[in-house]
């Protein structure tokens, strides 16, 4: 494990109790922007974007010279396209915008949710050219250029949502329009991301102690938290480092070592992108999440994190027929009545114990049946206020619980960054006891 001393980039997760030279610091994804011997080819012409179910749709090409291709799906954030391009969950997917004008306030430098871009294409309607902001440091335009990715607008963005939403995310691929013969064969050759290893791509090779011999606003040390990084977005490692000295971790890294090695007292599994039932590291972060319930460890899970706990479980997950991507979703508390409006982006739920899978894709892929690994009695305690899909688990008499949502709410509202304090509060009582 690397403690601080990591040559890094602008973002300092730890830097939040003013001790910023003592503590690690990582690329930021705008880092490079201010250098143009650092983008790649601009993008030029016309261009087709086609997709599986017979879709064609022409535009104007923009950001890096190239072909995208991938997962077709969209978002409905009007702000916050940076976090969104940032977002590893995106990871092997076309971002679609349904805001019609991107890049309106440019994009700022150490605000980006990790090292790199991560969808392989993007769509827009608009892509600003003259973004007016005091901060802003660059274009999307030249944002995507940095990145070597390519970008797609004058698309009309509408009729694809209404399309997804109808039919279900399909693949797609645009390009260069003198190009369509050789865009339809690769679309007839392409094979979903979700057969990869996507967690394996976007997460950490190597552990890293953020935020060492860190104390609250009493001067206490804060409790210990391995973070397993599934995809993790870096404003829930922010999150994190308020209540927690926190260690950044591999998905794989077995729950032995958590404990032996690095002598931790709660454990959290991040969001990420893909099928949480992919045999990859999703899998062996899965394990080590119910080796720690099984040991009675405080656990919370976001997102994928939330879906690997549900396969411990016992439960199944599946592909949703377009998912949840943006920052308006509400979702109801069953058991305080409230409902919180959240940030979302997931692509594939837990089933319902009793109601099953809801909202789900026409191809009706789901998991295996699975065991419960832990042996603990598992119930839904947050559910989506439109389609009543699971947002949430609490593990009975155990202090450990899960949110398909992301209480980091960049982009999006505040409404749940209170359970980063539930979550503390939890590890508190438990090491009382313990």
């Amino acid at each position: 494990m690397s403690i601080p001393g990591e040559a890094g980039g602008s973002f300092c997760p730890g830097s939040i109790d003013g001790k910023n030279s003592t503590y690690p610091t990582f690329r930021d994804a705008a880092d490079g922007l201010e250098s143009a011997e650092n983008f790649a080819p601009q993008a030029n012409g016309i261009g087709v974007l086609l997709t599986a179910d017979g879709g064609r749709y022409e535009g104007k090409l923009f950001g890096a010279e190239g072909i995208g291709e991938g997962e077709l799906v969209f978002t409905t954030g009007m702000m916050g396209y940076q976090e969104s391009l940032t977002d590893p969950s995106f990871a092997g997917q076309v971002l679609t915008f349904t805001y019609p004008l991107i890049g309106n306030y440019g994009i700022h430098a150490n605000r980006s949710e990790s090292s790199s871009v991560w969808p392989r294409g993007v769509v827009v309607r608009h892509a600003m050219k003259d973004p007016d902001h005091r901060d802003s440091v660059a274009t999307v335009n030249d944002f995507l250029r940095l990145h070597n990715i390519p970008g797609i607008e004058e698309i009309d963005t509408r009729q694809i949502t209404k399309s997804v939403r109808e039919l279900g995310t399909v693949l797609c691929v645009f390009g260069p329009i003198d190009k369509e013969e050789l865009l339809r064969d690769r679309l007839s050759k392409l094979t979903s991301p979700e057969l990869e290893d996507l967690v394996d791509l976007v997460s950490i090779k190597e552990p890293v102690m953020l935020n060492h011999q860190s104390s609250d606003e009493l001067g206490r040390l804060k409790p210990r938290l391995a973070a397993l990084d599934c995809g993790i977005k870096y404003n829930i490692l922010r999150s994190l480092c308020h209540h927690f000295e926190v260690i950044w971790c591999p998905p794989d890294t077995p729950f032995k070592t958590l404990v032996d090695e690095y002598q931790i007292d709660a454990l959290f599994c991040s969001n990420g992108p893909g099928d949480p039932a992919h045999p990859g590291k999703a899998s062996a972060a899965k394990e080590t999440l119910a080796m720690a319930v099984k040991s009675g460890y405080p656990v919370m899970g976001i997102c994928l994190g939330h879906q690997l706990m549900g396969l411990a479980s016992g439960l199944k997950t599946y592909k949703m027929r377009y998912g949840h991507r943006g920052a308006n979703q509400p979702v109801v508390d069953l058991v305080t009545g409230k409902v919180l409006i959240t940030s979302q982006n997931h692509g594939f739920a837990v089933a319902d114990p009793d109601a099953g899978m809801l909202a789900a894709h026409p191809s009706g892929a789901t998991s295996p049946d699975t065991d419960n690994l832990h042996g603990q009695i598992v119930k839904v305690r947050y559910i989506n206020a439109n389609d009543r899909t699971v947002e949430g688990l609490d593990v009975v008499d155990k202090p450990c619980f899960t949110v398909q949502f992301h209480p980091e709410a960049c982009p999006g509202p505040h409404d749940a960054a209170p359970l980063f304090v539930r979550f503390r509060e939890i590890v508190d009582a438990h090491l009382e006891v313990a």
